[in-house]
């Protein structure tokens, strides 16, 4: 093998070496910082780069995505000079290589210190219940001041969450007993308003209970006195259709002087009934009553009876011995069958109405 041989492979290597070192690829969400004779001189796209070999170097790439870190716990201590143990969680993103690259020498390192100064400046003024509850509150004051102070790093800080907030061990339990004397308190509180509500209502029902029954009551005996009324209206006008009817049939009847008188006499024994009468007063229209009712009987057999009484009466006084009355005397007692005109109601001197005697 000849020099020229060995020369010709020696440029053929250097060639393509130079090639090699010319033609670079960078992945997508990647830059690479170019560095010409120590000095920054451009940033690589992703793609196909060409760079001018010997002369440019790739000092390295910067992963251009969102970046999530989770940092240990850190002890803060509170305004109540209480250290709790906080962890957090960082989202951020390099929008500046050449930055991120020339400006700080690790932004890792960087952001992770800038977020304890700046968790323990911002828990530092909070008590303990407030760091508990505030944790939204925090989020936002720490991606205030971690954004202002990443921005010439080339970085932005998208979000910061804090994942853990852990007090200490006999902080939290009395945390613990707080909250469960808290709970047994509420539910003391919850039962005295049951019982108390359940007593209103109960009252109330009651109250109800009694107003409804007595007006209820109220309504029935209402009601009541209304039937009876109209029971009473009903009976009263009852009699009275039976009243204007046996007195329609009465006058439709057209009775003479005789029954009337005769129904009149009916009538008196019903009137003296009873273990309580012990007197009774017979008007003074009796005499004419019995007169009229005497005339009933003795008319059919008047003119017979006449003659015969005329002469058998003569007969029987003149073997007898009687006196015989005159036509126009008045009778005395006529036995069994007569009717006694001393026993007949008349009217005294005075003419006051007299009792009949019994």
């Amino acid at each position: 093998m000849g020099p020229s041989l060995i020369a010709a492979l020696i440029v053929v290597a250097i060639a393509g070496l130079a090639l090699i070192r010319t033609i670079r690829i960078v992945p997508q969400a990647t830059a690479g910082i170019v560095e010409r004779l120590g000095r920054y001189h451009r940033t690589l796209l992703p793609g196909l780069n060409l760079v001018v070999p010997f002369i440019d170097r790739i000092k390295g790439t910067i992963d251009l995505r969102e970046q999530v870190v989770s940092f240990p716990p850190q002890p803060v201590i509170t305004s109540d000079n209480l250290v709790v143990s906080i962890d957090t969680v960082i989202y951020f993103q390099v929008v500046d290589p050449r930055a991120a690259t020339y400006e700080i020498a690790n932004f890792l390192i960087g952001v992770e210190q800038l977020t304890v100064t700046t968790l323990r400046n911002v828990v530092g003024g909070m008590d303990l219940e407030r760091t508990l509850t505030s944790r939204e509150e925090i989020n936002t004051e720490l991606r205030g001041v971690l954004d202002d102070a990443t921005g010439k790093w080339g970085i932005r800080v998208n979000r910061v969450e804090l994942k853990a907030i852990d007090p200490p061990a006999s902080i939290q339990d009395s945390m613990e007993k707080q909250m469960r004397a808290d709970r047994d308190k509420r539910a003391a509180v919850l039962a005295a308003e049951g019982q108390k509500q359940a007593a209103i209502l109960t009252a109330e029902g009651q109250k109800q209970a009694v107003v409804l029954k007595a007006r209820g009551d109220a309504e029935a005996a209402v009601l009541r006195a209304q039937a009876e009324a109209e029971a009473k209206a009903m009976r009263a006008k009852g009699e009275a259709d039976a009243i204007a009817m046996v007195f329609r049939a009465i006058h439709e009847g057209k009775p003479d002087q005789q029954l009337l008188a005769y129904q009149y006499l009916q009538m008196l024994p019903q009137i003296a009934r009873g273990d309580a009468n012990k007197l009774w007063i017979v008007p003074s229209e009796m005499g004419r009553v019995l007169e009229g009712l005497g005339g009933l009987f003795a008319n059919p057999a008047g003119s017979a009876a006449g003659a015969a009484g005329a002469t058998g009466g003569d007969e029987a006084a003149g073997s007898t011995g009687a006196p015989v009355s005159p036509p126009g005397a008045p009778r005395a007692s006529g036995g069994a069958n007569g009717i006694d005109r001393a026993d007949l109601p008349g009217r005294d001197a005075h003419g006051k109405d007299t009792p009949a005697v019994g």
